[in-house]
Parts: C-alpha cells; structure tokens; sequence
C-alpha cells in the first residue's frame, strides 16, 4: 500500500511536539525542585497540550497563506489581512484554551488553575478574555512567523521544481537536436542526398552540384549551430525548413511543391526549437514521398488571440494509409511542449480533406529573446 505524501503543514506541525514535550518536563522539574508532588496527568496535559493547539491550527494557517500570498502586486492589502487574520487566532489560540482546561476539569475532575465549583464558571470568562491579550504579542509573532514559513516552503519547493524543469527541457533540447541532426543524415537521407549530387555530377549539371552540396551543408550547419535554447525565433525556424525542403526538392524533382503563407507580424515570435522542422520532415516522408505525382506542402503562421498557431499541411497519401505512430519527432515534440507551457500549448495531427495530413501546432504567443536562435 502506497504511503500518504507528506505535506509541508504535516511536518510543521510535529515541530510543535517539542515545546509541549518541554512544557510537561518543565512542569516535573520545578515540582521535583520544589519539593512538591509529581503533577497529575491533568496537569502534564494542559502544560502539553496547550502548544499542541498550534499543531492542529497549522494546516488552516497554510491554507490561508497558500490562498492569500504576501506578494505583489498586493503586497500592502495581503500583510494587513495577515495581521487582522493574526488577531483571530490569537482568540481562536484563547478559546482552545479555554475549551482544554475545561476538558481537563470534566475528565480529571480538577481544574488545572485550581479552582474548584463555580468559582470555575464565574472566572472563565474574564480568563478567557485575559488570555487573548496576553497572548496577543506572542500569538501574532507565531502567527506572522508561521506565514513566513509557508512561504519559504512555497518558494523552496517553486524554485527545486523551476530546476528540474529547467533539467528536462536541457535534456528534451538536446534530443531534439540529436533527432533532428539523425533526421538529415540518417543512412537513408544521406544516401539519396549524394546519389542526387552524383547524378548531377555524371550529367555535368555542376550548377546543381555545387548548388545541392551547399544546401546539404547548411542544414549541417544550421543544426549543429543552433544556440542552446529551448526556443527559437519562428523566423529562424523557418530558415533551417527552408534549406531542407530546397534539398528534399532536388531530390523530388519537380514532385514537391512548398508553399509559405506566414504572417510577418510573427516572425519574431518564439517556437519550440526543431518543432516546425519536424512537422515538415513528416510531411515530406510520410506524405509527399509516397506519391506518384507532385504534392504540396503548406507552411503557414498566424496569431490567434494569445497563440501562435502555425500549421503545416500537405495532400500526401494521409495518416490512415501509414503505420501506427510513424511520425518523427511528434511525441518528443509534444513531451517538450508540457515542460515548456504545461497545458497552454498543443500539437494535433489530423486527416486533411480531401486527403493528406494536417499538423496544428499551438503555443502560447510572446516575442524571443536576444538569446533565442542561432549561436552568435
């Protein structure tokens, strides 16, 4: 059977069994000293148990942290509601008390004050009362300094979670880039591309050949020279497309036809680094390749509201046609998509009519940064 998660509160809260065990042994010791009877269990309970009553306040003192967070932009308003908020439980500490003495008398059959009869009922009242201010200094310090641990946890627990995001998304990266750098020169690729530079080669195309043997090394370099981002510029991205689809059309002849319908207002937006090469590598090898006649891909871009909302198209053979889970990169994409966004980005890859796939890639829009692209 799998054990409950400990919570932050649970373990602040077992702090508060140290000062009740120390109130009790101070209770035997100034009665040992003293000369005086050992106290009653009575007695041990309420020196104990009246520290224990923050124990069970701790976790409402976490909620109300949790839902009311000393940060901006409310900074002023949030400290003087804890303060307010602090006074009530110093009552609340009070009237526990209250509550735990008058438990003691019913079970023990004494008060732990001493009084006896009615002088109990007519002076609980007015003790009551004189409990909350005196514990009102020391109440509201514990209350204030208990906030301040739940935050510290809070942001403790925040940044150790920002690290092994950090971690995952330098780890997604850096398959990624393995990925894409296996997608260009996998056996395969690399074969067809320098039996098509040998071709144009033989026929004396020298043009052609230099014109493929220069496109072939800029994707090399486009890919091994990426900065190490998580995200890059859309225009970037673009770019590295671009030099391979010049490379799959020399391949293809006069079979692929790319189309680009982006929108300049979002060039500078950020993408998930090798995402939108990836969508257009699978359109290549799973659409385009696998028709007799000429294909086209559509490479298009656009915002929608808070989104990016690129897509990449083509009227290839389609999903149902090809093997379960064929598609390069998707999953990985995809995995890199909920470490970077959570659920605010998305990825679909759907049948196009009348026929060919649709990949739909959305994330959420905002411009990169100088550190975004390529390596200066």
């Amino acid at each position: 059977m799998q054990l409950p998660r400990m919570r932050p509160w649970m373990a602040v809260s077992s702090l508060w069994l140290a000062p009740a065990a120390l109130g009790a042994i101070d209770r035997i010791a100034q009665a040992r000293l003293g000369g005086d009877p050992l106290p009653s269990a009575g007695d041990l309970l309420w020196a104990g148990g009246d520290w224990l009553v923050y124990a069970f306040l701790t976790p409402l003192i976490f909620a109300i942290a949790g839902r009311w967070p000393i940060a901006r932009p409310h900074l002023g308003r949030r400290v003087a509601l804890h303060l307010a908020i602090s006074l009530l439980f110093c009552a609340a500490w009070a009237l526990a008390g209250t509550a735990l003495r008058l438990g003691i008398r019913f079970a023990f059959g004494h008060d732990p004050f001493g009084d006896t009869g009615d002088l109990v009922w007519r002076r609980i009242g007015t003790q009551t009362l004189s409990w909350i201010f005196t514990t009102l200094p020391f109440g509201v310090v514990v209350y204030l300094g208990m906030v301040g641990m739940a935050h510290a946890i809070k942001y403790f627990i925040e940044a150790r979670d920002r690290e092994v995001q950090l971690a995952r998304t330098s780890e997604q990266l850096a398959g990624a880039r393995l990925s894409a750098l296996q997608a260009q020169v996998n056996p395969h690729f690399l074969f067809n591309t320098l039996n098509t530079i040998a071709v144009r080669a033989r026929d004396g195309d020298t043009a052609g050949t230099v014109s493929m043997v220069e496109q072939l090394s800029d994707v090399l370099r486009h890919t091994l020279g990426r900065a190490r981002g998580a995200e890059v510029r859309l225009e970037d991205e673009l770019d590295l497309v671009r030099r391979y689809l010049a490379i799959e059309q020399a391949r293809f002849s006069d079979r692929l036809n790319p189309i680009f319908g982006v929108d300049a207002a979002v060039l500078s937006a950020a993408v998930p680094s090798f995402s939108v090469q990836h969508l257009v590598e699978n359109a290549v090898r799973h659409g385009i390749s696998r028709r007799a006649t000429a294909g086209r891909i559509t490479v298009s871009a656009r915002r929608d509201g808070d989104d990016l909302v690129v897509t990449v198209e083509d009227d290839g053979v389609g999903i149902g046609t090809v093997e379960p889970s064929p598609f390069h990169g998707i999953e990985n994409t995809r995995e890199r998509l909920r470490v970077l966004y959570g659920t605010s980005a998305s990825l679909r890859v759907e049948p196009a009519e009348p026929h060919g796939t649709v990949a739909t890639l959305r994330v959420p829009y905002r411009a990169a940064t100088s550190q975004d692209g390529h390596a200066r």
